[in-house]
């Protein structure tokens, strides 16, 4: 049995996250100790590093809930299910990944337009072409 500070640290979250998903119901309340300590066994532990692991890899906490919901009733849940959780947050991943290098290459082209030098930035291609909504060529180079 872990006290919320023990499990926290094992869990390399803080106590506030703990209570945070105690009130969520992502986590069950632990037992009371005759001391009045909250204690947090073995499942705990399990199920916020589940938490902990599945918020890395950017599940929401509304999924990561549906996802707890599979874990915790395998019979009746199917593999499809927590596929299909995957499949949308990699589609979204995918995604957003596009619009990354939409933008990089967008940069490294306005970084290429522009000499960088130290006259007046009246003529910055940088700048005509933000101004121009990157439209001008400058920016589709």
């Amino acid at each position: 049995m872990y006290k919320i500070g023990e499990l926290a640290k094992l869990a390399d979250v803080t106590p506030d996250t703990i209570r945070y998903y105690e009130k969520q119901g992502m986590m069950s309340l632990g037992e009371r100790s005759e001391a009045g300590y909250r204690l947090y066994t073995e499942n705990c532990l399990q199920r916020l590093r589940f938490i902990r692991y599945a918020k890395t890899i950017g599940f929401t906490l509304e999924t990561i809930g549906e996802l707890l919901s599979i874990r915790i009733d395998p019979a009746h849940h199917t593999c499809q299910e927590s596929k299909s959780i995957v499949d949308s947050r990699l589609a979204e991943v995918e995604h957003k990944l596009t619009e990354l290098i939409r933008m990089r290459d967008s940069l490294q082209r306005l970084s290429a337009a522009c000499c960088g030098g130290e006259h007046s930035s009246r003529s910055c291609s940088i700048i005509e072409a933000l101004e121009n909504g990157a439209s001008g060529d400058i920016a589709k180079r």
